[in-house]
């Protein structure tokens, strides 16, 4: 049995929709750019803020991604907490999981201290042992450092550690660490999608982790 599950956020155990595409336009029309579609924006949850500013623009200035991230962080500051929701059964399924001795962990391309609001907004702090978050690390996901990190941290071999994730950018995360996947279909990637990436199963939601079944891994 797996002794530390790590999850990604957005689209995985939360939904923060609402409040990113709000941050983003709202950082864009400050810097006198138009504002991006929802759809587009939909497809650009999980990535860093830098990546998010380059696909939506076209422009790579490191200067202009510096801007967008301030107002970026101004706008979520006000709206992003408020804005995000958790999937059915993730409490839960946490509480399953602690109630094992598993140690949980998030490692994620958003704030460490929004992640920290979050939780506290659902009194989940005391369901996640240790959060690595964008600016705890020199590069984000995909790069493997967020999972060295909480490995580190926790004192585990890599085969003690499984990965939890929507997207591709989780599954390559898993890869390069070198440790286990589970895919969930919660966010905008198809199954289909995953099937060039090692995995171990893929669920509908990461709610099923506190299935009885689930439970063994």
């Amino acid at each position: 049995m797996k002794k530390v599950m790590i999850f990604d956020f957005d689209y995985t155990l939360g939904d923060s929709t609402k409040g990113i595409i709000a941050s983003i336009n709202f950082a864009l029309e400050k810097m006198n750019l138009k504002p991006a579609p929802e759809d587009r924006i939909v497809k650009t949850v999980g990535l860093s803020l830098e990546e998010i500013y380059e696909v939506l623009t076209g422009r790579s200035d490191s200067g202009e991604m510096e801007t967008f991230k301030q107002y970026f962080r101004e706008k979520a500051d006000e709206v992003m907490v408020n804005n995000t929701k958790l999937y059915g059964g993730i409490k839960e399924m946490l509480e399953q999981v602690h109630s094992k001795g598993r140690k949980t962990a998030i490692v994620t391309t958003k704030y460490h201290y929004r992640i920290k609001q979050i939780l506290a907004a659902h009194q989940m702090e005391h369901l996640i042992d240790s959060i690595i978050g964008v600016e705890d690390v020199k590069k984000p996901k995909p790069d493997p450092e967020g999972v060295w990190n909480i490995k580190e941290q926790f004192g585990v071999s890599l085969e003690d550690i499984l990965y939890v994730g929507d997207s591709l950018v989780d599954a390559k995360t898993a890869q390069g660490a070198g440790v286990d996947f589970i895919a969930v279909l919660t966010g905008t990637t198809v199954a289909e999608d995953f099937q060039e990436y090692p995995y171990l199963k893929i669920l509908n939601s990461a709610a099923e982790l506190g299935s009885q079944k689930e439970a063994m891994l």
